[in-house]
């Protein structure tokens, strides 16, 4: 690190459990976003701001009016662009030193893959259960962790999949591929602004904790917030034996 990293990442470099050392492993990381919404944006500026060298962010929507009222890695004048460039754009301002990878697309197949397995860590800010299900088997084939986050109305979710542990349980342990899960919608149910940039942060420092070696994950365990009344419940998961995507690799 340069003068100019020692003191622009200084608060971080005073932490003891992240140091000098744990400082260059994040301007040595590289992140893998899907999706720059509610949950990727707030999870992306932090990411950015810590210095993660490398985001790769996929979303293959446009900024909408609607979205500004929540997805604050974006501002009006990008109404109508694609939310990658938009992003792009946000974060190079924030830190111009770190490199932006960006797919305007809905990534699937084996460019998830391979998208996956170049990626130090993989963040899931998506919206839908097919993206989830997909980046949770390329995280499973390609031994990454993976940081989920979900948030509708005032209900947030957040866990930790991190195969690298044999004992640790996959997105597919706790929603299963075959069952029958309600998709639910922001633009139909709604969602309240703070929920989701709680959640991102979150999705934030479990990743930033799992790239400096930093604390201990949220692996196996799924937290749950209540913004109403501020409520934070964490559940322990269990691996299944019989899952259908982890138990077979």
């Amino acid at each position: 690190m340069d003068d100019h990293q020692l003191l622009r990442y200084s608060r971080h470099i005073l932490l003891p459990e992240i140091g000098i050392e744990g400082q260059q492993r994040l301007l040595d990381a590289h992140a893998l976003l899907i999706g720059a919404g509610g949950l990727g944006s707030p999870a992306a500026l932090y990411l950015a701001s810590a210095g993660v060298g490398t985001l790769t962010i996929c979303d293959g929507d446009t900024v909408d009016l609607t979205n500004l009222q929540r997805q604050i890695v974006h501002r009006e004048a990008a109404v109508g662009a694609n939310k990658v460039d938009s992003a792009r754009d946000t974060l190079l301002g924030l830190n111009p030193a770190i490199r932006i990878n960006t797919v305007a697309e809905r990534v699937a197949g084996e460019k998830l893959q391979s998208l996956v397995a170049a990626a130090d860590v993989v963040l899931d800010g998506s919206d839908n259960f097919a993206t989830r299900h997909a980046v949770n088997r390329a995280c499973v084939e390609a031994r990454k962790p993976l940081v989920s986050g979900a948030g509708i109305r005032f209900d947030g979710q957040l866990a930790v999949f991190d195969l690298r542990d044999k004992n640790a349980p996959c997105y597919a342990c706790l929603f299963p591929e075959t069952g029958e899960m309600e998709e639910m919608r922001c633009a139909v149910m709604g969602v309240f602004a703070p929920l989701v940039g709680i959640i991102g942060a979150m999705q934030a420092a479990e990743a930033l904790k799992i790239l400096t070696g930093a604390g201990e994950p949220l692996t196996g365990r799924l937290l749950l917030l209540d913004a109403l009344c501020m409520d934070v419940r964490t559940i322990n998961l269990k691996k299944d034996p019989a899952c259908a995507v982890c138990a077979v690799h």
